[in-house]
């Protein structure tokens, strides 16, 4: 059975930096997306980056140049940093795998993902 657990999240002020981990288990071979997403309170959940398994990442644009998604393939595992971050930032973010090779990683739709992590908590302070 997949399981995705997120850590990392945490509190900080404007400015400041976290790292986000997606730990992965059940899994017999790296997925063909992952993603990170997030969803702030009353508002729907939205994608923050991906990464495809052969390296190609697409970012939204609220945080480009600020947030950085990779993949380790041997431990199937997923980070994001998260650089000069901004209370915009705020939100529940939670790590997406998809095995389907006919996906487009890259458009960041939720419905895309099929299994997903319970979640980790970034709040950014002002």
């Amino acid at each position: 059975q997949v399981q995705l657990v997120e850590s990392g999240g945490g509190s900080v002020q404007t400015g400041g930096s976290l790292r986000l981990s997606c730990a992965t288990s059940g899994i017999t071979y790296s997925p063909y997306c992952m993603g990170w997403f997030r969803q702030a309170p009353g508002k729907e959940r939205e994608g923050v980056a991906s990464i495809e398994l052969f390296g190609s990442t697409t970012y939204a644009e609220a945080v480009k140049g600020r947030f950085t998604i990779s993949k380790d393939n041997t431990k199937n595992t997923l980070e994001l940093q998260m650089n000069s971050l901004i209370p915009e930032d705020t939100a529940m973010y939670y790590c997406a795998a998809d095995w389907n090779s006919n996906r487009r990683c890259g458009d960041l739709v939720r419905s895309d993902y099929t299994y997903w992590g319970q979640g980790t908590q970034v709040t950014v302070s002002s």
